[in-house]
């Protein structure tokens, strides 16, 4: 059950009725009235907005309209109460007797509890992490990676079909430059002295296993060919290896994309050309000059004619080069490229999970978003990922030597795990600057967010080791028997669930969850500690069986809702700690 989808549900049936019996004009818009948690806990368990939204297309006081329906709604037999707050907003107080309806609705439902049919099905498009194939993933990457997975994750389970997909920038200048990279620690691997790595090339040890194999596959036939001649052999075994790297490295995250688009595919296949055509067709592309950028100008800027496309007509701030002064298409050509291969592919909705770094492509992953789309309905929204700054006990973490000039983000994972890095990477908004220390993540304390959540997982099964067989005869509880303030106070947080996982999707906010994940361990470490003090709030009480059994039927949807919400986040619920 759905507490606040249902109430909705309520509320709005009951405006339709004060239609028809004429106390409301007909035919009143309420898509806009939703039912909400009050601001306020102390002021019920529900809130609604009806009064204020339809007060002008009524043409009535928003009290007039609360009361009207606050009239309505007392005959309800899950509602107590309602209180008229402010201008118009109507607060309600629900029944004792409606707690126990959601706990047995959400028992029945396990470990689907929360999942939602919202997206109905619509198809999304999540690309995330796509870092250039050219090293490790460092820990900036790390971010961008868990954001992304859990972003995928929360809108499948609010309903939506999800694909997740990694877009591999294979063509290129930095590509050629990871292949001479590697060339040099191919000679290296023959015995040659290669001195200090030249400035312009990749200088990481990574690189080292490259030249290795290449070493053991060709032996010193590459010696005597012209750059010409190894420089595509060199490159495709690179690319092949940094990107099975960078696979270990997600993997590591627990991260595993189902698709991997190459950029050089989409020039192999005239997915490119056809792409330009298609908008030169249609008037989208001219032959002109663009104005110098402000500021300093770039080393490579060139005052001269080339061809361009129109995205300042769908939104950008200047019209886009297509091709360069070689001949050879640009980069922006080959993303216009890309996003008409997903708009191709049916997707409704494209999320690019960018760093901050990048904020500079919104305006121009929308426009081209916007122009391949043409009649489609097709949403662009670009996630931006701010810093990451690493510090140990306060001190900031050095670089990593392996990588060259970063911290990996296997190095951040082998210390700490991935459990740890993806919930502290989600406990804050995405587009927030994160502070990570790798010793306050590790401490067995309440300030740890993810040690916190974790140990309500691990308490409860402690809970049910205790009680054996018990455990097991927890299939029909009287929930009516738990009415003391927190056990209530644990019920209603569990019923809100369902709409946090729903507005988090909406948001495409998955640190919701986290925030939702520590707020209900919180009450349920409360309820323990209650225990301790009072005796007879112990989760099994030997002169109380059918007591024991609402409580211990109350933790195994406690439990649920934990696992399922870790689920998203992708953090394994523990059992022991």
């Amino acid at each position: 059950m759905n507490l606040f989808a249902h109430f909705q549900h309520v509320v709005r049936r009951e405006l339709e009725a004060l239609s028809r019996e004429g106390q409301l004009p007909a035919g009143l818009d309420v898509s806009r009235v939703t039912v909400e948690p009050p601001r306020d806990s102390a002021h019920g368990d529900l809130a609604t907005n009806a009064a204020m939204v339809l007060a002008r297309a009524a043409g009535k006081q928003p009290r007039m309209i609360a009361q009207l329906l606050a009239g309505r709604l007392a005959a309800d037999p899950d509602i107590q109460s309602t209180d008229i707050a402010g201008p118009g907003f109507l607060n309600v107080r629900l029944k004792a007797s409606f707690w126990p309806k959601l706990l047995d609705s959400a028992l029945a439902l396990g470990a689907d509890y929360g999942r939602s049919t919202m997206g109905a099905g619509e198809k999304v498009n999540v690309e995330y992490v796509s870092a250039n194939p050219t090293g490790p993933l460092h820990v900036g990457h790390c971010r961008g990676a868990v954001f992304g997975d859990a972003l995928a994750e929360l809108l499948a389970r609010a309903g939506f079909s999800v694909t997740r997909e990694y877009y591999v920038n294979d063509a290129g200048a930095q590509v050629d430059v990871l292949a001479r990279s590697a060339y040099l620690r191919y000679r290296e691997a023959l015995g040659e002295d290669i001195g200090e790595i030249p400035a312009g090339l990749y200088p990481g040890d990574y690189l080292k296993p490259v030249g290795q194999t290449l070493a053991y596959d060709h032996d010193k036939a590459l010696l005597d060919m012209p750059e010409a001649a190894w420089l595509p052999i060199v490159r495709a075994k690179a690319l092949t290896m940094m990107m099975d790297l960078i696979r270990e490295d997600l993997a590591a995250l627990n991260i595993r994309q189902e698709i991997f688009v190459s950029e050089k595919s989409l020039h192999d296949t005239g997915e490119v050309d056809r792409t330009v055509e298609e908008l030169r067709a249609r008037g989208l592309i001219y032959e002109g000059r663009l104005p110098p950028p402000k500021g300093e100008l770039p080393e490579d800027w060139e005052d001269r004619e080339q061809t361009l496309f129109r995205a300042t007509r769908f939104g950008d701030d200047i019209d886009r080069p297509l091709i360069k002064s070689d001949g050879s298409y640009t980069y922006f050509a080959s993303d216009i490229a890309y996003s008409r291969h997903k708009i191709m592919r049916d997707f409704k909705e494209l999320v690019y999970v960018l760093g901050a770094d990048h904020s500079g492509y919104v305006k121009r992953l929308e426009a081209i978003g916007a122009a391949n789309a043409g009649n489609r309905d097709v949403k662009v929204i670009v996630r931006l990922c701010q810093l990451v700054k690493l510090f140990r006990g306060g001190e900031p973490v050095r670089m990593s030597k392996r990588a060259g000039e970063f911290v990996t983000l296997r190095d951040v994972v082998e210390e700490v795990g991935p459990d740890v890095v993806r919930f502290m990477m989600l406990y804050r908004k995405n587009e927030a600057p994160l502070d990570f220390d790798f010793k306050k993540v590790t401490e067995q304390s309440k300030e740890n967010p993810v040690f916190y959540v974790q140990y309500a997982h691990a308490r409860i099964c402690s809970v049910f080791r205790n009680a054996g067989e018990l455990a097991a005869d927890a299939s029909e509880p009287d929930f009516s028997r738990l009415a003391d303030e927190s056990e209530i106070q644990l019920i209603r947080r569990i019923g809100e669930y369902p709409r946090v996982v729903e507005a988090a999707a909406t948001a495409h906010e998955p640190h919701r969850i986290a925030f939702y994940l520590y707020d209900l361990a919180s009450d349920f470490h409360g309820l323990w500690n209650k225990g301790k003090e009072s005796p007879q709030l112990r989760f099994i009480l030997a002169s109380d069986m059918q007591t024991s059994l609402a409580r211990l039927a109350l933790l195994r949807v406690i439990r649920y809702v934990l696992a399922n919400g870790l689920g998203i986040l992708g953090v394994k619920p523990v059992e022991e700690m």
